[in-house]
């Protein structure tokens, strides 16, 4: 498994949803205004989609490109979707100069199971330790913590939501998991059942919703986190449940991310 993230690595960006539109722009513009702004590299990986539909990828990937393309930087995908892709050496020197990396949604799993333990994640967070930015939209954001699931599987066969469904993810954010979508998430689960998903973790990790067109983003090397976007984000606590925050809004979650 991965090594956990670097004291001073780069921008983060954790998205409920959006990515690639226009409600997300202004995020996307200073995430690339840490970088270089059009001065910079930003790659686009559709992995989380690997498991979609054959013409889904490219899709998300035509959709990554056109929108940082619009907003005037350098972008290519990075078709990484299946294992033998996270060892193909003909997207090492477009890793090596990427200063923005983004990975849209899909499945989380997928997204893990595709680059762990491969030379294209070692390059990712090579380059992340260096100061590029890491965004994650949806399973993208899921894939960063130290565990992660899948949305699908918290269910169970009566209906009733599950909570031993935790495996291990990237580790990029040991002490954080985001839950996207959480404004839907939060409508079909009870307080009581989020704040026993929340009591099933170990006690140094956070259980962070993320919104639909919201993101947290910490742009000084995990110390503290911004709210941005249109609706909150909630922090997931397991005796009160969901404490909310409004865009603007800062969280120290620092206690939350320090290496394991």
């Amino acid at each position: 498994m991965s090594t956990p993230a670097a004291a001073h690595s780069g921008p983060i960006a954790l998205v409920g949803s959006g990515e690639y539109l226009p409600q997300m722009e202004d995020v996307d513009r200073e995430l690339l205004a840490q970088v270089g702004g059009a001065s910079a590299n930003a790659v686009v990986l559709p992995t989380a989609s690997g498991l979609e539909q054959p013409g889904s990828p490219r899709r998300w990937a035509e959709m990554g490109v056109r929108h940082f393309t619009r907003l005037g930087t350098r972008v290519n995908a990075v078709n990484i979707l299946t294992r033998e892709d996270a060892f193909d050496p003909r997207w090492r020197s477009l890793l090596e100069s990427a200063d923005l990396i983004y990975f849209s949604g899909g499945s989380p799993r997928h997204v893990v199971d595709t680059l762990v333990d491969t030379p294209a994640w070692e390059l990712i967070r090579a380059r992340h330790s260096a100061g590029a930015v890491l965004a994650g939209c949806s399973a993208g954001a899921m894939a960063f913590g130290r565990l992660t699931l899948q949305p699908r599987a918290l269910w169970g066969s009566n209906g009733k939501p599950r909570t031993e469904i935790w495996y291990p993810a990237l580790g990029v954010l040991p002490g954080i998991i985001a839950l996207p979508h959480f404004d839907r998430w939060i409508a079909r689960m009870s307080n009581a059942t989020l704040k026993d998903l929340a009591a099933s973790l170990p006690p140094d990790v956070a259980l962070v919703g993320v919104d639909e067109d919201t993101a947290l983003v910490s742009l000084d090397g995990y110390a503290t986190w911004r709210v941005m976007g249109r609706q909150t984000v909630s922090l997931i606590d397991p005796e009160r449940g969901p404490v909310r925050y409004t865009a603007g809004a800062s969280l120290d979650l620092s206690g939350s991310v320090a290496p394991i």
